[in-house]
């Protein structure tokens, strides 16, 4: 199975498309070892961990950092790589769900969002994916950052239920810099950070229509609703972003 990986922009990004990804996570649950990360790229996360040392920090020790994002795609072809497709999280959460569904045995642990979104994604999944025991669930509180007493009930609470694997879906790079400080205190096989994915599973947030997925235009529509919280990442992260893969294309 390919999990060769190739740097855009000092980042090293999985080129294994999305069944390769998922069934690489399979055989880490079946492995012995420490916690493995996944977790996404896209070009406004990548010029993001440029000024956020700790950002960068995670992303680098993530196991599976997959092309999450059109833009990392075109930048792989500037840089003559071999990232041919996104990999996004919500392809490896339900990629992953269904093939654990049917190989049977496997828990679930899902950590932010509201608890009434958790409960939601609890009564969702033992629907569609009823060989899949959802071990728990924790709302963790609003907050900028968390304090050392937030964090060690996450990961007691965590640890109690002891799953496979843990979701993690908070904002980014929230959650990756959250995945990256408390790994070594987690007794769980696999770590994936998939933001949004929890409002997308349970139909809070729509996924833009898969015409737009597939010409790689999926944050148009997401832009039209969230101007504003948007508009950074799509006119200022991504023309830096491509200048700087302009840079090391023409090594600069």
């Amino acid at each position: 199975m390919c999990n060769s990986k190739e740097t855009i922009i000092g980042i090293d990004v999985n080129i294994s498309d999305k069944y390769q990804s998922v069934e690489m996570i399979k055989n880490w649950l079946e492995s012995e070892g420490q916690s493995r990360m996944f977790m996404c790229a896209n070009p406004h996360s990548l010029v993001q961990a440029r000024k956020d040392k700790k950002f960068r920090k995670a992303l680098l020790a993530s196991n599976l950092t997959t092309p999450d994002g059109v833009g990392i795609v075109i930048a792989s072809r500037i840089l003559g790589g071999r990232v041919y497709e996104r990999v996004t999280g919500s392809d490896i959460f339900w990629g992953l769900s269904e093939k654990l569904n049917t190989a049977g045995a496997k828990s679930y642990y899902f950590l932010g969002s509201t608890k009434l979104t958790l409960d939601k994604i609890q009564k969702k999944l033992a629907i569609d994916y009823p060989n899949i025991i959802f071990a728990g669930s924790y709302s963790p509180p609003y907050k900028e950052e968390f304090s050392e007493q937030d964090n060690d009930l996450m990961v007691e609470a965590i640890n109690s239920a002891s799953p496979d694997v843990l979701w993690v879906g908070m904002t980014a790079p929230k959650q990756e810099k959250w995945i990256y400080q408390n790994r070594a205190r987690l007794n769980v096989k696999f770590i994936g950070a998939i933001g949004a994915v929890f409002d997308f599973y349970v139909g809070n947030v729509k996924r833009s229509h898969p015409v737009f997925q597939k010409m790689g235009l999926e944050w148009l529509p997401r832009l039209l609703q969230e101007p504003r919280r948007l508009f950074k990442r799509n006119f200022v992260s991504s023309p830096l972003f491509l200048y700087l893969v302009l840079k090391q294309r023409f090594g600069k």
